[in-house]
Order: structure tokens, then C-alpha cells, then sequence
């Protein structure tokens, strides 16, 4: 590389630690986030656990309540089942999904649960990150309420960190959230015939 090259490159970096720099002294708040994960795409609930396992290494009181999974077992709920209750409370509170289960009744009871569950969580000041999977799903099918999940919310511990995960996340769970991503599928490789594997989807 030249002098001039090196120059450049040095100068471009100063400009970007400076504009860095002060985003950094403008954010200034200290709270806990909402965080919701939705799109078609792959990884929304693999980011959520991601999340999961940054807070436990941060010494964090954590609760996991998973909506629809549950029919079958996974790799993180696996790894997840190592850690104390004092640590980590860990609810699946699914059935599998809808076409599995075939049982509007059994689903929604089976929702309620879990959302009584979630509900506790979010009340109590203990846990500083919960991590509510496939939520989203249960209110895109009116399974759980939106008004009583915003609800609980905005009511919930100042310092409390909620991430939720599931397809078709509602406007308003969108409008009321702190950072939303949103996962885009452009290739799956179960449309290519390939089964679910483990480490991967399960």
C-alpha cells in the first residue's frame, strides 16, 4: 500500500470513529429493550438464543417461554436445560405447530399457558432478559391478545430486556419494540429436499 493509500485509508477510519464516537455519547439512556425478530427468513429464534446465551454469560436472570415448539426435542433446549432454574427458567409451552395438532381447542389452551407463564415473567422483576419464541405466531392466530401482550410490556421492570421471535409480527408489537429485525428468506434447503438437521433447524 502507498503512503498516499495509507493516508486515505487512515483519514476514512478518523472519520468514522468520530461519527461513531458521537452516537456513542449521544445514547445516553439506560434501559431495558424490546427486541423483536420476525420475516420469513431463517434465524429468527436462533438469533433469540443467541441473546439468551450473551445475558447467562453476563450473569443474567433469564426465563425462555416457547409458544409453539414443544411436539419435538431441539439442540438449544438441550443446552439450555444445563443451566439451574435459579439461572434460567425454561418453559415449552407448545404442541407443535397448528397443522400437527389439528385441535383449535388444544392449541389455544395450550397458548394460554404459555402467555401465563410469559405474563409472570414479565412482571417480575427478577428476570432482567426473557425470551418469548414463536409469540408472534400465537398472536398473528388470536391465540394470545396483542393488548394484553403491549400491556404487559410497557408495565413490565425498567431494566428488563424482552425478545420476541415468530413470522408476521403485528404492526403494533412493531410500533411498541425498540429494535425489530426482520429475516428474509432467499434460499432454504428443505425446499431442496434436504431434512431438517440437527445443529441447523433442530
Amino acid at each position: 500500500m502507498s503512503t498516499l493509500d495509507e493516508a486515505r485509508y487512515r483519514e476514512r477510519a478518523q472519520r468514522k470513529k468520530a461519527l461513531v464516537d458521537a452516537r456513542i455519547a449521544r445514547a445516553q439512556e439506560d434501559r431495558g429493550v424490546v427486541v423483536v425478530n420476525t420475516g420469513n427468513g431463517k434465524g429468527k429464534s436462533s438469533s433469540g438464543f443467541g441473546m439468551l446465551a450473551r445475558a447467562l454469560g453476563h450473569g443474567m436472570r433469564c426465563g425462555v417461554v416457547q409458544f409453539i415448539k414443544g411436539s419435538f426435542a431441539t439442540g438449544e433446549e438441550a443446552f439450555f436445560r444445563r443451566f439451574a432454574e435459579s439461572q434460567l427458567r425454561y418453559r415449552v409451552m407448545g404442541e407443535g405447530f397448528t397443522w400437527e395438532t389439528q385441535s383449535l381447542e388444544r392449541d389455544l389452551a395450550a397458548a394460554s399457558a404459555a402467555w401465563d407463564e410469559a405474563r409472570a415473567m414479565l412482571a417480575d422483576a427478577h428476570f432482567q432478559f426473557v425470551l418469548l419464541d414463536e409469540l408472534n405466531i400465537a398472536l398473528v392466530k388470536n391465540y394470545v391478545q396483542l393488548d394484553a401482550v403491549l400491556a404487559a410490556l410497557k408495565s413490565r421492570p425498567h431494566h428488563q430486556h424482552v425478545v420476541i421471535t415468530g413470522r408476521g409480527a403485528p404492526d403494533g408489537l412493531i410500533a411498541a419494540a425498540d429494535t425489530v429485525s426482520e429475516m428474509r428468506l432467499v434460499k432454504h434447503a428443505f425446499k431442496a429436499g434436504i431434512k431438517a438437521q440437527k445443529g441447523i433447524e433442530l
